[in-house]
């Protein structure tokens, strides 16, 4: 009779897997270390130098000594509340037009562009091909007294409006509020519609068609669906927009005049003319824990933390 063949051997056991080398598992926080140094070097190293500045005295024949002296920060505030409370309304003004005026051109962008979106993107960026200060100083040229700019503002009684509202002085837009108010706006536009666009892409446009299947009207359909969808760039455009422009002093500088100064103006005339350089870091602090409070509060009002 055949003999049977020979069970096959019993498999061994898997050998046990090896644990990663120590060297293998520092690897990440070494991609980080440029990260990490170019944070520390170039941000809070001149924190701390901007802090400890702000609590010293003396002058800049007699030198400055750190002598805890906050009570600076209480005389900035309190000469220069003006400037602050003017930066935050200037910087939401602009923020809101942003908004106004970014959200239906990221929606055309999203769903409407088609084969035109590569370009209308384009000319979108197309200001930051050129210098922030080139673009500042054209809005010069735009509200101008004599330019049909003003000319078709004042047609249109626009300027009757803003002069009640005392964004204007008669029939001059520039060195007034509402000129700094607009260099601000076209400066920080497309910090609004890039996230915005972003934000929008991403929603799926089969929930529009099934909210049309549910009977839901176009404007029930963007309100219920397509806005709330959006929040996260709604959310990432705003603090965008809102931050720098509280911050910035170009503007105000160009385009408006003493009675329009905001709180970058006062900075950048303490350390540059004034020399006064614990006031000037002082106004730095308070400008920099203000905002942060506020961001603090909108994102948590506004409910979403993915923001884009």
């Amino acid at each position: 009779m055949p003999t049977l063949a020979e069970a096959p051997p019993p498999l061994a056991p898997p050998e046990p897997a090896r644990p990663p080398r120590a060297r293998g598992r520092f690897t990440p926080y070494w991609l980080l270390l440029p990260g990490i140094l170019w944070l520390v070097v170039f941000f809070a190293l001149p924190l701390v130098y901007q802090a400890s500045t702000s609590v010293q005295t003396g002058s800049l024949e007699q030198g400055y000594k750190v002598t805890w002296h906050v009570a600076t920060y209480w005389h900035a505030l309190a000469e220069y509340w003006p400037q602050f409370v003017r930066s935050v309304l200037y910087a939401a003004a602009a923020t809101v037009l942003c908004l106004l005026l970014g959200y239906p051109l990221a929606y055309l962008i999203a769903f409407r562009a088609g084969r035109w979106r590569n370009l209308i993107m384009i000319l979108v960026i197309a200001p930051f091909f050129t210098s922030f200060l080139i673009r500042t100083l054209a809005w010069k040229t735009i509200l101008a007294d004599n330019g049909p700019a003003v000319h078709a503002l004042n047609t249109l009684h626009v300027l009757d409006v803003t002069g009640w509202l005392g964004w204007t002085t008669g029939d001059r837009v520039l060195a007034t509020p509402l000129a700094v108010v607009c260099g601000l706006t076209y400066n920080f536009l497309p910090f609004m519609i890039l996230p915005l666009y972003s934000s929008l892409e991403r929603i799926d446009v089969r929930l529009h068609e099934a909210a049309g299947d549910l009977y839901a009207r176009p404007w029930t359909t963007f309100r219920r669906v397509t806005f709330p969808l959006s929040m996260p760039g709604v959310v990432s455009g705003t603090l965008l927009t809102f931050i720098p422009a509280a911050g910035d002093y170009v503007n105000a500088e160009l385009l408006g005049s003493t009675d329009t100064r905001m709180i970058g103006n006062v900075i950048q005339t303490q350390f540059l003319r004034v020399l006064d350089y614990p006031t000037a870091a002082a106004l730095s602090f308070i400008l920099m824990a203000a905002i942060l409070a506020m961001v603090t509060i909108y994102i948590r009002r506004a409910g979403t933390e993915d923001l884009v």
